[in-house]
């Protein structure tokens, strides 16, 4: 008999709230579900798509033949140097002055891991404040890394865009130092995104209140190209206060599984960016060490080469512009079924996903009635619509829609 031990009490997490949909998708047998629930770009037949620069990269790579050694902690050079540019842009002072360090992580969700370690390590006394709502694993990462965490208004269910009075009265109001994670754009789950006087708005308090800003730049390129949807992260680049910057290459490449990402901390001199680094890499080292050579190199390869870059472009620029074709085509087709309600809302959001303003309720119904999945928030992935499934998903969602409301 074996003897109780620490684990003999252990309970049964709970499921993690968007990849536990997944589970029950894949467990459910209708040949005609739909998973509107996780954050994956799928093309018109509702496959993940290889992207045909990354192929090229690829093929370019395979004839080197080139031995898998252990890459820097901090990782590879040359994709550092890309991330840089395509981020902050070319002729960014902070990339000019030596004043940015960047790390290369596993996707964008260890970028924000690693920045969350080394600001509890730093600034321990500080509290976190998210987006309300946000992506559900923002205030899990904070919160495992030691972080209270708190909310600022963000989304208004009333208006569907954002509380934006409620948002700044808030952020004047946070203690000093206080670090605030922000959506460079396409928030998620909301889909509504700040213009640029917002933002400027924004920057005016962080330097007033002495905030600590930490962007979250996971959909660069879904908005409105990756130039003008790095806009942000560059506004409070130009301050003289700290920076942090996640970014994430799982959706623009389609590279998913290779978890490529990078972590970026903008500094007040190249003496400090040495201090910063060397303490990143301390964090990394008591991590994972170093990270994997193979979605890296293909990152890097086609952000050098000036053919392979127009081609990630324009291919980023067709999944851009099939999400917001997919937008479209949802609103018209409500429009038609409950021509009493107005969706218009959705063809004004930004990237892959949709508050829809389904409450919990009408969700477990999709789910049970049509097999038609999504977050518990209401939260769907417009990515995940295409012509095949459109039609089935827009009268899943009337009826339950009218239902729900008494039509």
């Amino acid at each position: 008999m074996i003897a109780s031990s620490f684990l003999a009490c252990l309970p049964l997490a709970p499921k993690d709230p968007i990849l536990g949909v997944t589970e029950a998708f894949q467990a459910d047998s209708n040949p005609h579900k739909v998973n509107l629930g996780v954050g994956v770009y799928t093309d018109e037949q509702g496959k993940l798509p290889l992207l045909r620069s990354v192929a090229l990269a690829e093929d370019r790579l395979n004839t080197l033949k080139s031995a898998r050694g252990y890459l820097p902690i901090e990782g590879l050079g040359r994709y550092i140097r890309q991330v840089q540019t395509l981020v902050f842009g070319e002729n960014s002072p902070a990339l000019r002055e030596g004043r940015l360090v960047t790390v290369q992580s596993l996707g964008g969700t260890g970028g924000l891991k690693l920045g969350a370690d080394f600001l509890r390590w730093f600034h321990p006394a500080a509290e976190v404040w998210i987006s309300d709502p946000s992506w559900e694993n923002h205030r899990a990462l904070f919160e495992a890394a030691g972080f209270t965490v708190k909310s600022y208004p963000y989304y208004d269910p009333e208006t569907h865009g954002v509380n934006f009075s409620g948002l700044l009265h808030s952020l004047e109001k946070a203690p000093r130092g206080t670090i605030v994670v922000l959506h460079a754009c396409c928030h998620n789950p909301s889909g509504v995104d700040l213009s640029a006087a917002q933002w400027q708005a924004i920057r005016t308090v962080v330097v007033e209140r002495g905030l600590t800003p930490f962007l979250d730049l996971a959909y660069q390129g879904f908005s409105r190209g990756t130039e003008m949807d790095a806009a942000s992260v560059r506004y409070f680049s130009e301050l003289d206060i700290p920076i942090l910057v996640a970014n994430s290459f799982s959706k623009s490449f389609s590279l998913y599984g290779e978890r490529v990402g990078a972590l970026t901390v903008v500094c007040a001199d190249r003496e400090e960016a040495q201090r910063v680094q060397s303490q990143l890499k301390r964090v990394i080292r008591t991590n994972y060490s170093n990270p994997p050579t193979h979605g890296a190199s293909i990152v890097a390869t086609v952000l050098e080469d000036s053919n392979l870059r127009q081609l990630w472009q324009d291919e980023l620029a067709g999944m851009r512009n099939r999400i917001q074709s997919m937008r479209l085509a949802l609103v018209s087709y409500l429009r038609e079924a409950l021509p009493d309600q107005d969706f218009g809302f959705v063809a004004e959001q930004q990237g892959m996903f949709s508050f829809s303003g389904l409450n919990l309720a009408q969700v477990r119904r999709l789910r049970q009635d049509f097999s038609i999945y999504a977050v518990d928030t209401g939260r769907i992935c417009i990515a995940a619509l295409n012509e095949h499934n459109l039609e089935r998903v827009v009268e899943a969602l009337a009826r339950v829609i009218a239902g729900a409301s008494g039509i």
